[in-house]
């Protein structure tokens, strides 16, 4: 069975990108919100999650609280822009295991998610 990742960004272009990039390697979910990841989280069995940081409503350090909240124990991959690696440091310590800078080139996105998925 293909490993299955849920992408979570509000730009739909950052969305259809990575989905691009990994759709041939694994069965990929989107989410534009941290509320959406939320309930796709409760619905289907993921075994990534690539996680924006910087969101509206609720950004990715609210929304990886949540799931740690929720019990949902599912790797995180947080993706940043370059001004927020405060955050990622606060995210690593939390529990997220790894984070990828924007832009990102594909095949360090690829490599970085094998790795992970590996290690499970």
């Amino acid at each position: 069975m293909q490993k299955r990742i849920l992408v979570v960004d509000d730009d739909t272009m950052n969305l259809k990108r990575t989905r691009m990039i990994l759709k041939d390697y694994y069965d990929v979910l989107l989410a534009e919100s941290g509320v959406e990841a939320l309930e796709k989280l409760k619905d289907e069995r993921v075994d990534l999650v690539l996680l924006d940081i910087a969101m509206p409503k609720m950004n990715g350090m609210e929304t990886f609280e949540r799931m740690k909240a929720d019990n949902l124990d599912i790797p995180v991959i947080f993706l940043t822009a370059s001004g927020y690696e405060d955050d990622v440091r606060s995210a690593i310590k939390l529990g997220a295991v790894n984070y990828l800078k924007k832009p990102f080139y594909p095949n360090e996105l690829v490599k970085r998610v094998a790795k992970e998925l590996e290690e499970r």
